[in-house]
């Protein structure tokens, strides 16, 4: 059960260092979606919360140091750490947190070992190369693609596969169903960047253009501009928008198609992660992708 989960984390953190569960008490809970993917692939059991616990560890060292990298204020709408503290505590935090969540993470299989540690790896590459694409606009598909899947799909992947293989299930399925789940997620999240607004985003709306992400749905807009309209978008890039800058860009989302584009892409890659699994007929999975793809626009 989540509940275990959240015990087990705080535990965790406990024994690791008490002011460090003091900062670790002031981050916002997420969806704990990889919590969610464990215990539904492996079961509600105590080995299968020790893992999920050990992911959503990982995954909130990740956010502590991207929220520093991106100089984010906010997270789901709740003071950063770097913000009510500063980004050297959030930087050792999140250190903490990756240190404690490996320890306890040695206990398990070689194989889960290696697939979650190889993903960790994989996961500070993207961040390397979010850091670097965000110096120009890029308006480049497939570099995307390599990024949003080192970022984000890359620890689905392993989660849903070491779940599988705590559970003696097939590893390449749910690593497929992982790897297409953390994509879609992604392309959605992106779309809602542009689609919602800030109370629902818990951060300012249209903030990933603003910091230097070219998200899918500008890769598609940039495609459909002429040359006038994709310099005024170069032009628009990492600036804070004025309100006619923003419904131009709205404007010319919604006449290109470039979110729809998106949000199908988003859905097909939906239905290929259901179709890995078609032989599990696990309806609580099913549920993950379409409430995944059917947020809030």
């Amino acid at each position: 059960m989540l509940e275990n989960v959240e015990s087990l984390m705080h535990r965790y953190v406990e024994e690791a260092d008490a002011y460090a569960l003091s900062l670790y008490e002031k981050v916002p809970r997420g969806k704990r979606l990889r919590a969610k993917l464990i215990l539904r692939i492996a079961g509600e059991n105590a080995e299968a919360e020790r893992l999920a616990a050990i992911v959503e560890l990982i995954h909130a060292a990740s956010l502590l140091h991207d929220d520093v990298i991106d100089e984010a204020m906010t997270r789901r709408g709740i003071p950063s750490i770097n913000a009510t503290h500063d980004s050297k505590s959030a930087v050792m935090l999140g250190d903490i947190l990756y240190s404690k969540a490996y320890s306890e993470l040695s206990r398990f299989a070689p194989e889960i070992i290696r697939r979650i540690s190889d993903a960790v790896v994989q996961l500070s590459a993207g961040e390397l190369l979010d850091v670097e694409y965000a110096k120009v606009l890029q308006p480049d598909e497939a570099k995307y693609f390599d990024m949003i899947y080192k970022k984000t799909a890359v620890l689905i992947e392993a989660t849903a596969a070491s779940a599988a293989a705590l559970a003696g299930k097939p590893t390449q399925s749910f690593a497929r169903y992982g790897k297409n789940l953390g994509l879609a997620f992604q392309i959605i999240d992106d779309v809602l960047d542009i689609t919602a607004d800030a109370q629902t985003l818990g951060k300012p709306a249209m903030a990933d253009f603003r910091e230097g992400k070219t998200t899918l749905p500008y890769i598609y807009l940039f495609e459909a501009l002429d040359e006038a309209g994709r310099e005024r978008l170069r032009g628009l890039y990492r600036k804070s928008l004025t309100e006619e800058e923003a419904a131009w860009l709205k404007e010319k989302m919604r006449e290109s198609g470039a979110v729809m584009q998106s949000i199908t892409l988003a859905q097909q890659l939906g239905r290929q992660a259901l179709d890995a699994i078609a032989h599990e007929r696990n309806p609580a999975l099913e549920r993950v992708i379409t409430d995944m793809i059917e947020r809030e626009f």
